[in-house]
């Protein structure tokens, strides 16, 4: 007699097809360190997780389409120690590099946009600038007291 897993459902004929809702795994988008093509996306994958694996995740769940996936495993490092002199391992993990299907590029997002400075140099726009001239202007001096440092007060 067969016995299915606890909350798994039991097949029937002509039953809909099971649906997942949530993964068992996790993918994340990881900026490359080298320059890689426009077409190329670098993610970090579970170690369990297969070429397969990464294909279906992108197509059934974000739709993206995908030509290739390569995937390498990143080694952890073991050369630091801890107070007792005992080697200290990083975890390995694994890094799949994807192709995009024909004519598909991806960008990589600027998240952090450097601004343009005013033409006019108005430091009153920009809030970093006005504190510091705010902080400029409680340093100086008091015309008042000549020659008496600002800590010795009254």
């Amino acid at each position: 007699m067969y016995l299915p897993l606890p909350g798994y459902p039991l097949y029937q004929l002509g039953g809909p097809q099971l649906r997942v809702f949530r993964t068992n795994f996790f993918v994340r988008l990881v900026r490359p360190g080298v320059p890689q093509p426009e077409d190329t996306v670098q993610f970090q994958i579970p170690m369990e997780m297969t070429r397969t694996d990464v294909r279906n995740y992108l197509q059934s769940i974000y739709g993206v389409p995908v030509a290739s996936v390569r995937t390498r495993v990143q080694h952890g490092s073991n050369r630091k120690r801890d107070s007792r002199n005992v080697k200290i391992k990083k975890a390995d993990t694994k890094v799949a590099y994807v192709q995009l299907a024909h004519g598909q590029t991806f960008a990589f997002p600027d998240l952090f946009p450097t601004k343009e400075p005013r033409a006019d140099g108005d430091p009153t726009e920009d809030p970093q600038a006005r504190l510091m001239e705010e902080e400029r202007q409680r340093q100086r001096p008091d015309p008042r007291r000549p020659g008496i440092p600002s800590w010795f007060g009254v």
